[in-house]
């Protein structure tokens, strides 16, 4: 498969790597290049389909609602998102199945810093110890699966005390940062690398 790795630097604006995404579904809707897309954002709250008005905490901060799956979550600058466009009629079109590679790409990534991590099928998304460290949000149209997922990685974690993240206790969050006082290095390296595993089982 002929599939675009896109990594930008310096943080992308939520509407602006939304519209960006928009426009990217559509091209491989009519059989353009599949897209991996690894970016930060500024500090920005955003709200998923599942999201409630409890949630929020703090009545003042801005919240920017968004059509993938799950709730309101956080993110902010050290935060890796993994944006994807895949096409799932060029390949397998189980949405589990697609679930269940993003949680391979996740924990295989977090284990090159030595961090144990695993999924559960009851909350969605990357557990250390009881502890959320990566969220997953996606949304499927015509076969075509976007949105994708975020990495807690050395992010200032307070601005997850505002919010009931997605529907959990804002205790219950965590990082690589957190859990390991290391180094961190080659993150974007390690995320492709992780990512180009289990594309193929996709």
């Amino acid at each position: 498969m002929d599939v675009e790795f896109k990594i930008s630097k310096k943080p992308i604006n939520y509407k602006k790597a939304l519209l960006f995404l928009g426009k990217r579904v559509e091209k491989v809707k009519k059989g353009g290049r599949e897209l991996v897309w690894i970016l930060e954002h500024p500090t920005t709250y955003t709200a998923g389909i599942r999201s409630e008005n409890k949630d929020i905490l703090d009545k003042s901060i801005k919240i920017l609602k968004t059509n993938r799956g799950g709730k309101i979550t956080f993110h902010n600058p050290g935060q890796k998102i993994i944006y994807f466009v895949i096409n799932l009629n060029k390949r397998k079109k189980d949405i589990r199945n697609l679930v269940t590679q993003i949680e391979n790409v996740i924990i295989s990534f977090l284990r090159l810093y030595k961090i144990r991590s695993y999924s559960d099928r009851k909350k969605i998304g990357i557990w250390v110890k009881n502890k959320k460290i990566a969220a997953i949000g996606i949304r499927v149209s015509n076969w075509i699966a976007y949105h994708g997922f975020s990495i807690n990685i050395k992010n200032n974690l307070s601005g997850y005390k505002k919010i009931v993240p997605c529907g959990l206790n804002n205790e219950n969050i965590t990082s690589i940062k957190k859990e390991k006082k290391i180094t961190i290095k080659n993150i974007d390296f390690n995320l492709i690398k992780s990512f180009r595993k289990y594309l193929k089982k996709i």
